[in-house]
């Protein structure tokens, strides 16, 4: 995996590229979260994000998906608190 980006072969075979968001640990779960977008919108307009879980210690890091209500929250939790910052400072900005 690149730094920024990396790609997946998707179900119909072809090749996408994601850019990655962030990463972060979480003492709760005790695993690896990766938070990446291939800059797709989704219905109502909103940029797709995807998540997994990853081990950073591997040579080849293989993508694991988030198996648990209780994960999703975490990264939920983290995803919401990055966006009110992101507004936060927006306004800031103006």
């Amino acid at each position: 995996m690149e730094k920024n980006k990396f790609s997946l072969i998707d179900e119909n075979g072809k090749e996408v590229i994601y850019d990655v968001l962030f990463t972060f640990d979480s003492e709760e779960t005790k695993k690896s979260y990766i938070v990446y977008t291939d800059n797709s919108y989704d219905d109502k307009g909103n940029i797709q994000v995807f998540a997994s879980t990853y081990n950073p210690g591997e040579e080849k890091t293989k993508l694991e998906a988030i198996k648990t209500e209780k994960e999703w929250k975490v990264i939920e939790t983290i995803l919401n608190t990055l966006q009110e910052e992101i507004q936060k400072k927006v306004v800031e900005d103006k």
